[in-house]
């Protein structure tokens, strides 16, 4: 976990802003979804069009995270961990970051076939107009509303293994922290060098 001198090896202050950042936009769109049936009527579609904002932030962010990380890689998960777990370590951070690409662009091909949406221009935080997805957005209104049903079905099941990856990934952190006493927290949190 350290680098031979005693330090942790350390995520770059990029990578930190931009994970902590994407962590709690999700968290807020998150807030968002789950109460937007429990708030009076006409907070609702001001929810729902945050909600479309921060999911495109999200989406533009998590570009520039992978673009990131591909200049400058991660530090290497120590050797003491057993080979299972770096690869399984791996495979998720590639599917969560899969995930948090699908979850917008479901998002806004939903948006796009919905039947409304001509009444309803998207604008990103209410000041940039947003397009939807032109070839969704034209089409037949029967087979819109179809794939209106099916994107939308897809992120919402997209969510829930999202939900189900995002606590595996606490769980691991937070295992490495306190059971294996190793400082895992410490590579991602900001703090001294």
């Amino acid at each position: 976990m350290n680098n031979g001198t005693g330090e942790v090896d350390r995520y770059n202050k990029t990578a930190m802003l931009l994970h902590w950042l994407v962590a709690v936009l999700i968290a807020v769109n998150l807030v968002l979804i789950w109460t937007v049936n429990l708030i009076p009527e006409n907070y609702v579609r001001p929810a729902i069009d945050t909600h479309k904002s921060v999911g495109i932030t999200v989406l533009g962010l998590v570009l520039l995270r992978l673009l990131w990380r591909r200049a400058y890689a991660p530090p290497p998960l120590p050797s003491s961990y057993p080979g299972w777990e770096r690869r399984g370590a791996a495979v998720a951070h590639a599917v969560l970051y899969g995930l948090i690409l699908a979850l917008p662009l479901s998002g806004w091909l939903h948006d796009s076939a919905w039947k409304a949406a001509a009444q309803f221009p998207m604008q990103l935080f209410y000041l940039v107009p947003w397009p939807r997805i032109s070839f969704i957005a034209t089409l037949d209104p029967v087979l819109k509303e179809q794939l209106h049903d099916i994107f939308g079905a897809a992120h919402r099941w997209l969510s829930y293994v999202f939900y189900a990856l995002f606590l595996l990934h606490v769980a691991a952190a937070l295992k490495h922290q306190f059971i294996d006493r190793k400082p895992e927290l410490q590579r991602m949190w900001p703090g001294r060098d």
